[in-house]
């Protein structure tokens, strides 16, 4: 995968929009499943490609570094041996002086390559530098956005949780309205009563009952009373 299709496809996940994203989803929880599967799997190409970027712009600030390094040391091997020239030129010793003359345009002429070779590296440094942080700024986005996905879809199986059991209430409740268990207590009181009716009735039949008898055996006492006297007054 090249930096630029890393660099795309990291942008373009990066400013996904999920909330529109979800309006526009038949079955926004499958949608959401795909959607931490492919963004799961897209960081870790991303890294993959990452990682491999930074790799290379380490090696590129390295080799920098030794360019760079080896400029400052040709330098300093050219100042050393124009140096020495000039102590064997003052010595009379002319032959020998240009000798390390030689050696130290030869440094020189190192100096000089080594210095183009790291000036001729920077802007690729400096472009790829660029290019790494967009990617770890996107990755971060990834991340955040993964994490984003995970607490929606967590969000929504709740909410789809509890709806189902709201509607599982209802239903319940919608159930007992239609039995109406009320009119079977109602039915059943109705009943009690009547019972209950029934034997006062009952009750007071045997009363009414007891009562005629009482008071057949007060009559019958009257007329025995009657017929003892009538005898005494007869006896007289």
């Amino acid at each position: 995968m090249s930096k630029q299709t890393v660099l795309g496809r990291v942008t373009q996940l990066a400013k996904a929009n999920i909330n529109a994203l979800l309006d526009q989803a038949e079955d926004p929880q499958k949608m959401l499943d795909q959607l931490i599967r492919d963004y799961t799997n897209n960081i870790t190409e991303a890294e993959t490609a990452v990682a491999t970027t930074i790799g290379n712009l380490r090696m590129l600030e390295a080799d920098h570094t030794e360019d760079v390094d080896a400029a400052a040391e040709w330098g300093r091997k050219a100042l050393a041996a124009s140096r020495k020239a000039d102590e064997l030129r003052a010595s009379g010793a002319a032959g020998d002086a240009d000798t390390f003359d030689g050696l130290a345009k030869v440094a020189l002429g190192r100096q000089l390559q080594s210095e183009k070779e790291a000036k001729t590296a920077e802007p690729t440094i400096a472009a790829q530098t660029e290019v790494v942080d967009k990617l770890k700024s996107g990755l971060d986005s990834m991340r955040n956005k993964l994490t984003e996905l995970k607490a929606k879809r967590d969000e929504l199986v709740a909410r789809a949780k509890t709806a189902q059991a709201q509607n599982t209430m209802m239903d319940a409740v919608k159930n007992i309205d239609v039995m109406d268990p009320t009119s079977d207590l109602a039915r059943f009181e109705d009943k009690v009563r009547r019972e209950e009716a029934k034997a006062l009735g009952k009750q007071e039949l045997a009363a009414s009952s007891l009562d005629a008898q009482f008071e057949a055996l007060d009559d019958l006492g009257t007329s025995s009373e009657i017929e003892a006297r009538l005898a005494a007054l007869k006896s007289r």
